[in-house]
């Protein structure tokens, strides 16, 4: 009776130390220490590696987009004669792509002029599809629209500045064959002002220029006597007489 109740008791101490293992005590805690909220997905992969965004790509292509913005601005601030022609790519892309000068009044309509800290000079409303636009400069025409069916030319006076006959933005200010040293304004209405045959050019590609803002001077006639200019409207992706729409006096 003796042995049996030893052995009874040999047994439950012997439960109770298994219980008590250190063993499984500490295999317990470590799975417990074990973080329970990263887990791997179905896929293979864990929560940080997403699919859908390569971090190594968002940066090269951040780099790239930069290159390409230097060698642009590298482009249009060279000289050199040889970068024309790609100069007028980039130019006629982004005037295709994006219209400037639509936009611009887009945001003035929405939003009102942009913040300015001192006051601006007031300026005038500009002329709206249909009406008529302001004068270039004061002269006389010498050779009209039906001679080519794409600009007329003015005779001025010596010296005399060309000024935008509306508002707009520059998109073009180099050289253009045929008509030399030449500025193209793109207005909110889509349509365009073309001032070539200038002596020297007063503005710069992108510029925001107000109806009378001097954009160039013209050049010499041929006898030197007076000067000249090249004028031409453009309105849907089409030359139209500047009479019809400039009161010539």
């Amino acid at each position: 009776m003796d042995d049996r109740r030893k052995d009874i008791r040999n047994r439950i101490a012997k439960r109770r130390k298994v219980k008590d293992s250190p063993v499984l005590n500490s295999t317990w805690t470590e799975i417990e220490k074990e973080n329970p909220y990263e887990f791997e997905s179905f896929d293979g992969y864990s929560e940080k590696d997403h699919p859908l965004f390569k971090k190594e790509y968002f940066f090269l292509k951040i780099l790239v987009s930069i290159c390409l913005f230097l060698v642009v601005a590298v482009m249009f601030k060279h000289p050199s004669v040889r970068l024309d022609s790609a100069r007028s790519f980039v130019t006629e892309n982004m005037n295709q792509e994006f219209q400037f000068a639509s936009v611009s009044s887009w945001y003035e309509n929405a939003f009102g002029k942009p913040i300015a800290f001192l006051p601006t000079e007031s300026t005038t409303e500009t002329a709206d599809s249909g009406e008529e636009y302001a004068m270039p400069a004061s002269g006389e025409i010498t050779q009209t629209f039906e001679a080519n069916g794409e600009g007329i030319i003015m005779e001025t006076s010596l010296g005399s500045k060309v000024e935008a006959i509306n508002e707009g933005v520059v998109i073009f200010a180099g050289e253009k064959e045929g008509i030399g040293k030449t500025v193209v304004i793109q207005h909110a209405n889509k349509s365009e002002s073309w001032y070539g045959q200038l002596e020297k050019i007063d503005v710069k590609l992108y510029d925001l220029v107000r109806e009378g803002k001097e954009v160039g001077q013209v050049t010499v006639s041929e006898d030197g006597s007076k000067g000249r200019f090249y004028l031409a409207i453009k309105e849907n992706d089409a030359f139209i007489d500047p009479k019809k729409v400039i009161s010539f006096d």
